[in-house]
């Protein structure tokens, strides 16, 4: 074996060696029985794979624990499904790669095939709670938003009082979201899904939808200018679409660009309507605050 080893080898070997401990430390992590079959047999495979490279390059490599970290901290933040497919995309030009030295080592077609078998088949399969539950938290999450951008931009104009639109915005997000999580439980009674915990459901969805609300009305709480705050509101709306949306198009593997500009269009554009409605009822009942 020559001592000049091509350094992609000696980096795919170490990708191999670094997934093998993530899918390990993932599967001890899942309280789901199948979810660590599935990681334990992917670790498995890995481990196969790097012995692979090992047999090309002659060398031991070690994990990079940065990015084992980095996946396990991800999945106890984010749950099992958005480590894992974000982890995926990460490996989407390795295929190309195969491709590209499959003449000089015909043994990376196999490991090409197993990858894909990850991806489409194991990965796909995984039992997630978060995800069970996402329909629940985009029902708190989108009303929140919906109704909120649209309500603190009309109060922005109708009192053009930071502290009586923060306070208000407040109590009526209490009173919503209970009502949130009420219609969260009763709905998922509907639903025939046995996963499903009415309960867990409610909660999802009143906390997906107080704690929107308490970040749109935050800019209202440390700024004295309604109209600055108005604008932070908008700009916190959108990052909140955006931070979904990502976590969403990478968890159920769905595309990014249209779930975020339909949000964003509907959100902004009742808040702007509210924002008309403010102006005019400003006007017409002389309000001044």
């Amino acid at each position: 074996m020559s001592q000049h080893v091509n350094p992609k080898y000696i980096e795919q070997q170490q990708n191999e060696i670094t997934e093998f401990f993530i899918y390990q430390k993932l599967a001890a992590l899942s309280k789901d029985e199948e979810n660590r079959k599935i990681l334990l047999k992917i670790s498995e495979d890995e481990k196969k794979h790097y012995d692979f490279w090992k047999t090309v390059t002659g060398k031991d490599v070690e994990p990079n624990n940065r990015q084992v970290n980095k996946y396990l901290r991800l999945a106890k933040l984010f749950g099992l499904s958005f480590s894992l497919r974000l982890m995926e995309k990460g490996e989407e030009g390795a295929g190309r790669f195969y491709d590209s030295i499959a003449s000089e080592l015909p043994g990376v077609i196999s490991i090409k095939e197993d990858e894909e078998l990850h991806e489409q088949q194991l990965i796909g399969i995984l039992n997630d709670e978060r995800l069970n539950y996402a329909g629940a938290i985009v029902l708190g999450l989108n009303d929140a938003l919906v109704e909120f951008t649209g309500t603190l931009a009309g109060l922005t104009f109708a009192f053009a009082n930071n502290k009586v639109i923060g306070v208000t915005g407040l109590v009526m997000g209490v009173a919503a979201s209970l009502s949130m999580a009420a219609s969260g439980y009763l709905s998922s009674q509907e639903d025939e899904r046995e996963e499903l915990n009415p309960i867990k459901s409610a909660l999802f969805t009143g906390l997906a939808y107080i704690v929107t609300v308490a970040f749109l009305v935050f800019p209202y709480l440390i700024q004295e200018n309604p109209y600055i705050a108005l604008g932070g509101m908008l700009v916190v709306t959108v990052l909140i679409i955006a931070a979904y949306t990502y976590y969403i198009s990478v968890a159920k593997n769905v595309k990014f660009s249209r779930r975020f500009s339909s949000m964003v269009a509907i959100s902004l554009g009742v808040a702007l309507l509210s924002f008309g409605i403010g102006m005019l009822v400003k006007t017409v009942f002389n309000v001044d605050m």
